[in-house]
């Protein structure tokens, strides 16, 4: 036993750095020249105190088990780990370092320190050498029981409670208790070497040696994460490399490093916090420092690679790399500053803070820079047939990709300023999302940007010299927009039912001015109802109507309507305007006409024909490309 059965006496706790003044390093040894164990005044008697009497006995006491395990002494001292084989001795050596360094504190108060102070030190450092090499053991041993990953899912699910240096008296061979729960052999593995090295590191810390002891635990717990950054394929690229990247290549890397970044932060870096605030609890500095060199240079690397990727070409295509960057990032937000909180880790969270600002500064940038590029199309190429624009197809499948990250988009763009003309902005719809009344600025940009494509459709219709046509690219334009708007939950979210009940009476209208613009002469060919005509003027509105209906269909042949629907419609549309005004006039004038010569060059269409021809159009063929079974019984019309 190492403590006298005589009734303890409480010292005063040591003062801070008194410990650290003799036992920190082994150039400060006092030797035994200069304090003898029997070192007295001359021609005095010293006078010995219970309390150094007591001391000294505790001193003598941690002798023996102290130089048992000189790791100096024999080569099975060398080659045996105490918290391996003799866990029980374990505890004695943590003990007996603890009176020792009280007894050190004691002596060093008298006027006149024994030379037991000189042995006292000597036994410190070899109990520390002998900690140091096990505190290594235990390190090198558990590598697999002590990854982060097990460390983090350990904390999170189970509640453990280790013994420190000041509960090593009542520990039990165990040595540890787990919240009432049954554990696994692996388990119990695990949180007995977080157990151990804790102890460890609170007597070498409270001993003066903490620097020795955090030294070890760097070097080892530093490789451990380097080689779970390697393998998750975190590598420390140049902004060269990222830029000779195709766009593949490039994907694949921002997917990996988003599965490989919540693994880091989530269980890599979490766990090795968890493990540095449990071992090195005893010491808020030691704690801060280890964590920080552990996890600088890979953490570091970890949250640069954002800031490479902002740097290569800032092309429209490449903002879904980085919204999905920032949205990795963004969630990360929280669980990073958490454990990244402390002032020598400040740098890595600024890295992190620092590419998630930048991320969101280049989607602001290619969002702006897209709407510039939609302003300069300049392009006067003319679709075929009034059919949908390359830029129409370009900008709504951008925003359309665009609305299936909204939500990032909200955070991105809240404090970005809205678009420049204010009169859009103050009669702005009101979106579904907004439960304030207020327009989310996500919405409010989409809506802008697909505005400023309608101004410049409006300029590329001009192009076309056929009005009728110019209307009828317009209608076809807008339609798919609207049809994009509405067969896309995110984007019809955004917008509204009102936006697309809008937009879909502007297409309504396009199409109206179409049917004016491109049928007016064949319609005003035909009397009006309530007009009486003579045979010759009957015949001669025939002449009329017959060229110009000839001439609508010619050209409206080739002219093209993508959209079944709104095909059908301006077909239904045309033919209820135009077949029942030609019924009338065809069915009053063709009896007074019946004697005619030449009747069938006269008079070339009937009422059905005309439906034929009608359901011809809008297809983008020629004339001559006509089905047969399309053209009227009566005559084909000349090609």
């Amino acid at each position: 036993m190492l403590v006298s059965e005589t009734p303890k006496i409480t010292l005063p706790p040591p003062r801070r750095g008194m410990s650290s003044l003799f036992f920190f390093s082994s150039n400060r040894t006092l030797s035994s020249s200069q304090y003898s164990l029997s070192s007295t005044c001359p021609g005095s008697t010293p006078s010995r105190t219970f309390s150094q009497s007591m001391m000294e006995e505790n001193i003598e006491n941690a002798e023996a088990i102290i130089t048992k395990w000189d790791p100096s002494s024999s080569s099975y001292t060398k080659l045996t780990f105490m918290f391996q084989h003799n866990r029980k001795e374990a505890k004695e050596l943590l003990k007996a370092v603890k009176y020792l360094r009280s007894a050190m504190h004691a002596l060093l108060g008298e006027s006149f320190p024994s030379g037991k102070l000189v042995l006292a030190q000597k036994l410190m450092q070899i109990a520390m050498k002998r900690l140091e090499k096990e505190f290594y053991q235990i390190l090198s041993a558990s590598r697999d029981h002590l990854d982060p990953e097990s460390v983090s899912s350990q904390s999170s699910s189970r509640s453990c409670k280790f013994y420190d240096e000041e509960e090593v008296e009542a520990g039990s061979e165990d040595d540890l208790a787990i919240a009432g729960e049954s554990i696994t052999e692996v388990e119990r593995v695990s949180v007995l070497a977080m157990s151990d090295l804790k102890s460890i590191a609170d007597c070498m810390i409270r001993s003066g040696y903490g620097k020795e002891c955090a030294r070890t635990y760097k070097v080892i717990r530093k490789s451990m994460i380097d080689e779970g950054l390697y393998h998750l394929g975190i590598q420390r690229f140049k902004s060269s490399q990222i830029y000779k990247m195709n766009s593949d290549e490039l994907e694949n890397e921002i997917k990996n490093w988003m599965k490989a970044t919540k693994i880091a932060v989530k269980t890599l870096f979490r766990g090795e916090k968890i493990l540095c605030d449990q071992v090195f609890s005893a010491s808020e500095t030691i704690k801060e420092s280890c964590f920080s060199e552990i996890t600088k240079e890979g953490a570091t690397t970890l949250f640069r690679f954002p800031e490479l990727i902002v740097k290569n070409k800032k092309v429209p295509e490449r903002i879904f790399g980085l919204l999905e960057l920032h949205e990795a990032v963004s969630d990360l937000w929280p669980e990073t500053e958490s454990i990244f909180s402390s002032e020598s880790t400040s740098d890595i969270k600024l890295q992190a803070l620092s590419s998630l600002l930048k991320l969101g500064d280049a989607v602001r940038f290619i969002l702006s820079d897209f709407e510039s590029t939609i302003q300069k199309d300049s392009t006067k190429v003319l679709v075929f047939g009034g059919g949908i624009h390359p830029l129409t197809q370009k900008v709504m499948t951008f925003v359309n990709s665009l609305a299936d990250y909204s939500i990032i988009l909200c955070d991105i763009l809240a404090d970005y300023p809205s678009p420049a003309n204010s009169s859009f902005h103050e009669n702005s719809f009101k979106s579904p999302m907004s439960d304030d009344g207020s327009t989310p600025a996500v919405s409010v940009h989409l809506a802008w940007l697909i505005l400023v494509l309608l101004c410049k459709l409006d300029i590329k219709a001009e192009i076309y010299k056929d009005v009728g046509l110019a209307y009828l690219f317009l209608a076809n334009n807008l339609h798919f927009i609207v049809e994009k708007v509405r067969h896309s939950p995110n984007l019809k979210l955004l917008l509204g039912e009102d936006w697309v009940a809008e937009h879909m009476n502007k297409v309504k209208l396009y199409a109206s001015k179409y049917e004016s613009t491109a049928w007016t002469k064949v319609l005003s060919s035909l009397p009006e109802k309530s007009q009486e005509i003579t045979s010759e003027m009957a015949k001669e509105c025939f002449r009329r109507f017959n060229i110009a209906f000839e001439e609508a269909y010619r050209k409206q042949k080739s002219w093209i309507v993508e959209d079944g629907k709104l095909r059908d419609d301006l077909k239904v549309s045309i033919a209820q305007k135009l077949v029942p005004t030609y019924q009338e006039f065809y069915d009053t004038y063709l009896v007074t006409l019946s004697e005619e010569k030449n009747l069938e060059l006269l008079v070339r269409f009937s009422p059905d024909d005309l439906g034929n021809y009608l359901s011809d159009l809008f297809h983008g063929t020629s004339t001559s490309a006509t089905s047969s079974s399309l053209l009227p019984s009566r005559r084909c019309l000349p090609v």
